[in-house]
């Protein structure tokens, strides 16, 4: 880089560390000021932390590898985690169902759930536990990408790379607690977006794509050749005939039914980590809605960006050589296309997208530890000046184990693929069965997790590499750990008494889900009742709109970069459509929150 690239992203690392010092007094307020800001931050504050959050730059090189090297393909790809379908279902009603337990953390969740005695303790010591060897592994996928972008252009090892950006997350973060997360990412969400304005003026001006050319697969020893047509199409074939790494995907039907399956799934157990911290933060239902549409529409600016680096990779292509690794398109685009000082801004931009990440995985996970283990049971008469401590110890922590697990990753596919199938698989079916099943228990939550989690690592330390058919691994990496958690799950439920009625009535009254709770209902009065099963059957067709809505919109932003009009065309009138349905039968009822 040029010194006046180094200077811009100096400046930008710098203002970072002051915003973490000035908001330093707010978090020290008390705990809930540390992790929640104290429950009274704006909504579009909240939205706009939760998009930069989601637009981690590992993240980004791997979808924009993925686009690069299938088209839309690597879109209906990205079901599995990239494109946060969950969020369609938060917007509806999960998020507003997180919010009325008013808790800090999803494992101080368990205990409204389960209740206090040994049943709530052993899934809330669980549900930490689990919580914060998942933030782990995200740290070092997240951590890995970064280091990989910033490596390429300081001309140092990754891993040092990497160290350096979540150190520095880690200062801010750990002083200024879940005010220093949301207000950094809203500075961040702006740079973020200048990088997405800039990237996709290029991409839209410069680069034109043949009715023919070639990409690098990884893995595969010879280019793949795509006709520009079926590269950018908005219809998913049902099979495909991909060399290499991406041999997984051949099966691609079923893949991305599977995975659709699957991210419905995770959104119908209500999420963990820093997302779900977002609505225990929020002031009402309305807002948990309002931030959540806000997140949407912000996120769908994520995929003109991605495809614009696409394009440019393969504009690159087409007229000098084609680009070996798909993942490295980021490093490569910025290099050739980008001038200087503009191009320290958009490192600095993208250095953004990887610590908005990072800071609020750092934030969350610490709060499992701290409000879940060491208050909790460790020391519960702890003063506020000492949960603070205990905080940013933790923070320091996670931090550091999760870099030492980064170095053993080599592809940052992979680990994703680990993360959102595997290990998310193994977390999800306890997740789901705790809102819509009445005589689902503590024991059985504690036992599906367990279970789920062990078979996860073992699939993937064991299984995957034995597994001779690549286009199965997928499939083993998701079913294996789904049906252990499921088995656990219920053995761990019927071996053991119900959790206590009062607990499930006060449990029922404050979050009202729907699901097999008849039993449970049934001690309202008649006209609770029927105000519930009201909004029950509305947020269920609601969500039955929002998911295609959330997918005609990303989908509609890809179109517009790839100049393909006619399915642009087709995409907004069912965007159009889809918006009216959505207004009608949920955004104008967001303010008619059922009292019981």
């Amino acid at each position: 880089m040029h010194p006046v690239d180094y200077i811009i992203v100096t400046i930008y690392l710098i203002c970072i560390v002051l915003f973490g010092v000035i908001l330093q007094r707010k978090a020290s307020e008390g705990i809930e000021s540390y992790f929640l800001g104290n429950r009274n931050l704006p909504w579009w504050v909240l939205g706009a932390s939760g998009m930069a959050s989601n637009t981690d730059l590992a993240g980004t090189m791997v979808i924009s590898a993925l686009i690069y090297a299938l088209g839309t393909k690597g879109f209906f790809i990205e079901i599995r985690g990239g494109v946060v379908l969950i969020m369609a279902i938060f917007m509806i009603f999960m998020g507003k169902w997180n919010r009325r337990a008013k808790v800090m953390t999803l494992a101080e969740w368990m205990h409204l759930r389960f209740g206090s005695g040994r049943e709530g303790n052993t899934a809330r010591i669980i549900s930490a536990v689990a919580n914060i060897i998942f933030a782990i592994g995200s740290m070092s996928y997240f951590s890995v990408g970064g280091g990989k972008f910033l490596g390429e252009f300081l001309g140092i090892d990754d891993r040092y790379a990497s160290i350096f950006l979540i150190l520095l997350a880690l200062v801010y973060t750990a002083v200024s607690g879940f005010y220093g997360v949301v207000w950094t990412d809203v500075f961040q969400g702006i740079l973020i977006f200048i990088a997405i304005i800039y990237i996709c003026a290029i991409a839209f001006s410069t680069a034109t794509i043949p009715d023919t050319f070639s990409v690098s697969i990884p893995g595969a020893e010879q280019l793949q050749t795509w006709n520009f047509t079926e590269w950018s199409s908005i219809s998913p074939p049902i099979t495909v005939d991909l060399p290499g790494d991406y041999a997984i995907f051949n099966l691609f039907g079923g893949v991305i039914l599977f995975y659709l399956f699957k991210e419905i799934m995770v959104g119908f157990g209500g999420g963990g980590g820093y997302m779900i911290q977002r609505y225990f933060a929020a002031k009402s239902d309305r807002e948990a809605g309002l931030l959540s549409l806000f997140w949407i529409i912000l996120l769908s600016f994520r995929w003109p960006l991605v495809t614009a680096f696409a394009v440019l990779g393969i504009h690159y292509g087409t007229t000098k050589a084609v680009i070996a690794d798909p993942e490295l398109i980021l490093p490569t685009v910025i290099a050739e296309y980008v001038p200087v000082g503009i191009k320290g801004l958009l490192i600095a931009c993208f250095i953004a997208a990887a610590m908005s990440t990072f800071d609020s995985i750092i934030n969350a996970s610490a709060a499992y530890w701290v409000k879940d283990i060491y208050q909790a049971y460790i020391n519960p008469q702890a003063s506020s000046q000492q949960l603070i401590i205990q905080s940013r110890w933790a923070s320091i922590v996670i931090v550091v184990v999760g870099l030492l697990f980064s170095f053993n990753i080599t592809n940052i596919n992979d680990i994703w693929g680990w993360l959102t199938l595997g290990l998310g698989a193994g977390l999800s079916i306890p997740l789901v069965l705790r809102w819509y099943w009445w005589r689902f228990n503590g024991y059985g939550f504690a036992l599906g997790t367990v279970a789920g989690m062990v078979a996860a690592i073992l699939t993937k330390a064991i299984v995957i590499p034995n597994l001779n058919y690549a286009q199965f691994q997928e499939y083993a990496l998701f079913l294996i750990p789904s049906v252990c958690s499921l088995l656990g799950c219920i053995v761990g439920t019927f071996l053991t008494e119900p959790t206590d009625r009062e607990v499930m009535d006060n449990f029922y009254r404050v979050t009202r889900p729907f699901g097999f709770w008849g039993v449970i209902r049934q001690n309202l009065p008649a006209n609770s009742q029927a105000k519930i099963r009201n909004e029950n059957r509305r947020d269920i067709l609601s969500t039955l709109i929002g998911i295609p809505w959330q997918i005609v919109l990303f989908l509609m932003g890809i179109m517009l970069m790839m100049k393909r009009w006619d399915n642009f065309g087709i995409l907004l009138f069912l965007f159009i459509i889809l918006s009216i349905c959505l207004y009608f039968n949920w955004f104008r009822h967001l303010s008619k929150e059922v009292r019981v």
